[in-house]
């Protein structure tokens, strides 16, 4: 693996397919990759750019990806096809998914209105159920739920990616943040996504590839302008004060490893969502260094 190498023919190079949100965090993480700052003798790696919903019920329906980034909450579902990267994972530290709405609710307001969330595999819609089951959901379009609150469609909704630092310039209240609920009750970081590998490449293979990532997401923070210049592309209605501040909250040093809490947190969260009822198969996690 290096930053230099003398290029191979297309047709002698094996594909490596990653797939993930186009989002700026993860195009700040694949930086290295994507511009071929990072490379492996062998492999050629191309990007797919896909909301993480669809990730999710793709790695689900057909393991098509080599690699592809889910949210924590389908893990279990494709645990049989597919194990951990131990770098690229994204954890709220005190700060995560949360719900808005467009007057001001209190936290026991929930309970009487329908929530617009993602996608019922996100880590977010996980969170929201463990808090309280109970609570009536209808899914939307992640970069819909802002327009639905606003146009009175639903009251309040669980938002996700560079929502949580633009809401308050549409006029929407906080009622909740589910990373904040989190910490309180477990002192850990919250789960949000990661970055899966198919099983079939074989354990050597696995493990070239995960480094291979580890040293892209090593490569932007070491370039770190070059990296945000890169990931402005992606930053949805952020400027490039926010986006920074976006990508320091997603991209950092748990990134390059999730570490033993990253890791009791992981487990903790879906063993709560599996004994809760939440999701039906037991997890069993399996990290590739």
């Amino acid at each position: 693996m290096s930053t230099e190498s003398t290029e191979q023919p297309t047709q002698d190079l094996r594909e490596i397919r990653i797939a993930h949100s186009p989002d700026s965090d993860d195009a700040f993480m694949f930086y290295g990759m994507a511009t071929n700052k990072i490379r492996v003798p062998g492999l050629r790696f191309t990007h797919v750019l896909t909301d993480i919903e669809t990730l999710n019920h793709k790695a689900l329906n057909e393991a098509f990806y080599e690699v592809t980034a889910i949210s924590f909450h389908a893990y279990p579902l494709l645990q049989d096809k597919y194990a951990i990267m131990s770098c690229g994972g994204s954890m709220g530290e005190n700060y995560g998914p949360m719900v808005v709405s467009s007057k001001p609710l209190n936290p026991e307001d929930l309970g009487k209105i329908k929530i617009a969330i993602p996608g019922t595999l996100t880590s977010a819609y996980l969170a929201l159920k463990i808090y309280n089951p109970a609570l009536e959901t209808a899914v939307v379009p992640f970069d819909q739920i802002i327009p639905s609150i606003l146009s009175g469609e639903f009251d309040a909704g669980l938002i996700i990616h560079e929502g949580q630092l633009t809401y308050a310039s549409s006029g929407l209240h906080k009622v909740l943040d589910l990373g904040v609920w989190w910490h309180q009750q477990t002192g850990l970081p919250l789960p949000l996504g990661g970055n899966v590998i198919k099983r079939s490449l074989g354990l050597p293979l696995m493990q070239t590839v995960t480094r291979a990532v580890k040293a892209s997401i090593q490569h932007g923070l070491d370039n770190r302008e070059q990296g945000l210049a890169y990931a402005m592309q992606f930053a949805r209605d952020l400027d490039p004060r926010l986006a920074n501040r976006f990508v320091s909250m997603y991209v950092n040093e748990r990134t390059i490893d999730y570490g033993d809490d990253g890791r009791l947190a992981i487990g903790k969260f879906l063993d709560m969502g599996y004994e809760r009822g939440i999701i039906p198969i037991k997890p069993e996690l399996e990290f590739i260094s």
